[in-house]
């Protein structure tokens, strides 16, 4: 099978459900101990996961897409978009109302394929403001991108877990 006939298709599955500080010590996502006394836990919970459209590598070399916060589609020089559904990341958090929080996304996310095909998303964007704020009613929502790029010229349904830290200032 030529390159051609290998699709990059990207579907990044998001666990809807994350530890919080209260759940206990192991919590990955927190980047605090605990909350102070009297002080509401953060709890982040993912709407909705990272999807690419459909892609195709154009030739024998790695290629790259990305999507930005608003959503935006760009693809490579040796990727084209075979176009379908595509849409950033979407994630609130909850805590202490109109207290400002630190959200950290990770450097890089490896992805896995069923077959063993790997891709990685690296250069997350959000659409947050440079200090990020509860609203009265303790929320906070923002939607997130990223850029995707093959490992090996390999393409597959790609999976993986994109851990967003977050605590208060």
């Amino acid at each position: 099978m030529n390159r051609m006939g290998h699709f990059l298709l990207a579907a990044i599955a998001l666990a809807s459900a994350t530890p919080s500080v209260a759940d206990g010590p192991a919590c990955d996502l927190c980047l605090g101990d605990s909350p102070a006394s009297g002080e509401q836990p953060l709890h982040i919970a993912v709407e909705s996961g990272i999807k690419f459209s459909r892609l195709a590598l154009r030739g024998k070399d790695d290629g790259e897409a990305q999507i930005d916060q608003a959503g935006e589609n760009r693809v490579g020089p040796n990727m084209i978009d075979l176009g379908g559904l595509s849409y950033q990341g979407r994630a609130r958090i909850t805590g202490q109302p109109l207290r400002p929080v630190r959200i950290e996304m990770p450097p890089k996310v490896m992805l896995r394929s069923p077959d063993g095909a790997e891709a990685e998303l690296t250069d997350f964007v959000t659409d947050l403001p440079p200090v990020a704020m509860l609203d009265q009613y303790g929320q906070l929502s923002f939607a997130f991108g990223a850029r995707i790029s093959s490992h090996g010229a390999r393409g597959g349904n790609f999976r993986g877990r994109i851990a967003i830290r977050v605590d208060y200032y």
